[in-house]
């Protein structure tokens, strides 16, 4: 599977997790990809943390706006009633949760929920931004990320990285399946139809429990 079609196979299924009326905060890369394949009749109060709540689809090239932008400095719009406000306001409606779901990327996730998605020590890093507070805040944390990084496991038994915040994490959606995190280890809910559970497991350093009805990748 070439790396566009594992994106967007990610992106649509992580749009089937979202409900009409949710507000929504949505990562930098991957996850932005999201509201493109939300199913008919869902629309979604997408909150950037620097400051606004009813952000729209990112612009045409020349119609950018230097006004508007979000957390990670991409340009974006403003839907039809949407709101701006202070930084302070933004957090607090995030640690108050108020926003219903986080889509983040992930360097590295492990059995326990824990997160680690925002630095490599000894690398450059603009720094941990709101994803601590995000996935702390919000009340369904969902990972849209590829299931390995140049080969090697981003599911593991125990984060080597630095971490983002721990055991918050309630759902894992790559391009092979779809993974929830419980109390007893990472189930396997949902295997994309290209993969075997043995491939998923050889790409996983967790040991992953594999649900009794397991069922192919609603995408």
């Amino acid at each position: 599977m070439e790396k566009n079609e594992m994106r967007e196979v990610i992106a649509k299924r992580v749009a089937k997790e979202l409900h009409n009326g949710d507000v929504v905060n949505l990562g930098i890369g991957l996850p932005t990809m999201v509201p493109n394949y939300l199913p008919q009749g869902v629309e979604l109060t997408l909150q950037t943390e620097n400051g606004m709540m009813g952000m729209g689809p990112t612009p045409e090239a020349g119609k950018e706006d230097p006004n508007l932008i979000n957390s990670g400095g991409g340009f974006i719009t403003a839907q039809p009633g949407a709101v701006s406000f202070s930084s302070a306001d933004s957090f607090a409606i995030i640690r108050g949760g108020h926003v219903d779901a986080t889509v983040l990327g992930a360097m590295q996730v492990d059995e326990n929920g824990d997160l680690a998605n925002w630095m490599i020590p000894g690398k450059l890093t603009p720094g941990m931004g709101g994803a601590m507070d995000l996935i702390v805040g919000a009340k369904k944390v969902i990972l849209a990320m590829e299931h390995t990084a140049k080969g090697n496991p981003k599911i593991l038994k125990k984060c080597t990285l630095p971490l983002t915040a721990k055991g918050q994490v309630n759902l894992i959606i790559t391009e092979m399946g779809v993974m929830e995190v419980t109390p007893k280890g990472i189930v396997l809910k949902e295997i994309h139809p290209e993969f075997t559970v043995e491939q998923v497991q050889a790409a996983t350093e967790a040991t992953l429990i594999i649900a009794d009805d397991l069922k192919p990748m609603n995408i």
